[in-house]
């Protein structure tokens, strides 16, 4: 049975995230490692004022995945394929072991820092949900401009997409969708307009500094999903992680990918549950998708070793 490790992007981080992670020598060398590399006190980064910022959100997103894959890594479950939304790409790249957690930290951080000082205020992200991709993209024709730009930025299905750009464009966006049927409209907890082309000036200075690190072939798949493809080489997994703010995201269809590569159980790492609910989505009856945060680690290590009995 192959099992996909998923990493969320923002918008579903919790004040306190890093202090609720589980007690072990593991979160407490993780925390220990991110706060030398940052030469700050990472626990200063889930408080509620903190997390209005980039950055913040960023690196305790990372953090956090980290931690609950090597946990779940140390109760024996071994992940064939990862892939992240996003910021969740970076800690799958660490998972994979194509990049180090101490690098990872610091192109994080330059990312986040990157990323809010391009777009202070006034831009951020929408879902839209129950209009097909078509009719997302006629609205977005009809109100982006030079002066209020918008973009589609994430297509998780065939009828759950993201926007991105300023907020007074989106807003526009989101009068006409009621007034053409969609069944719910959703200004996201992220305060940068990512994955569209606003990005693409960070996203060069990013790479940069990616260039200057070493990275390695990943002992685990790497499914990128800005591109819904496999990525085995380190030069193209660096470009992968640059630039993947400012490409738009193919959700739906990499775990279609997944999903014909084999892989039967996809378990999301915290926060939140929302990859779990898309990923569903794409399975359709020949695999199945949870959620640590809904279950737990032990809940997951259970489940993984009952559909190992069923399938051996």
């Amino acid at each position: 049975m192959k099992i996909l490790l998923t990493f969320p992007g923002q918008g579903t981080q919790t004040v306190g995230m890093l202090h609720h992670l589980p007690a072990s020598a593991l979160t407490t060398q993780l925390l220990s490692q991110a706060s030398m590399v940052l030469n700050e006190d990472v626990l200063q980064l889930d408080s509620q004022q903190a997390l209005q910022k980039t950055r913040a959100v960023q690196l305790c997103d990372l953090i956090t995945g980290v931690v609950y894959a090597r946990l779940l890594q140390a109760q024996g479950v071994s992940a064939n394929m990862v892939s992240g939304l996003s910021i969740g790409a970076f800690p799958a790249a660490v998972i994979a072991g194509a990049i180090t957690f101490d690098d990872a930290v610091k192109l994080v951080s330059l990312r986040g820092t990157l990323m809010e000082e391009a777009y202070p205020a006034g831009y951020g992200m929408t879902a839209i949900q129950g209009l097909f991709q078509e009719q997302v993209e006629d609205i977005l024709q009809a109100v982006h401009s030079s002066h209020q730009p918008v973009y589609l930025a994430n297509l998780n299905d065939e009828r759950q997409f993201v926007i991105s750009g300023c907020d007074v464009a989106m807003q526009k966006v989101a009068t006409i969708a009621k007034d053409r049927g969609a069944a719910s409209i959703t200004h996201l907890a992220v305060s940068v307009p990512s994955h569209c082309p606003l990005l693409n000036q960070p996203a060069h200075l990013l790479y940069q500094a990616i260039k200057a690190l070493s990275f390695r072939r990943p002992t685990i798949d790497y499914l990128s999903s800005s591109t819904a493809r496999m990525i085995t080489e380190p030069e193209d997994l660096a470009y992968d992680l640059a630039f993947n703010m400012c490409r738009a995201v193919h959700w739906f269809d990499s775990m279609v990918a997944a999903r014909e590569r084999g892989v039967r159980l996809a378990i999301e790492m915290p926060p939140g549950a929302v990859l779990t609910g898309l990923t569903k989505k794409a399975m359709i009856g020949n695999g199945e998708a949870v959620s640590i945060q809904q279950r737990s680690i032990k809940a997951v290590t259970e489940l993984v070793k009952m559909l190992e009995r069923t399938e051996g």
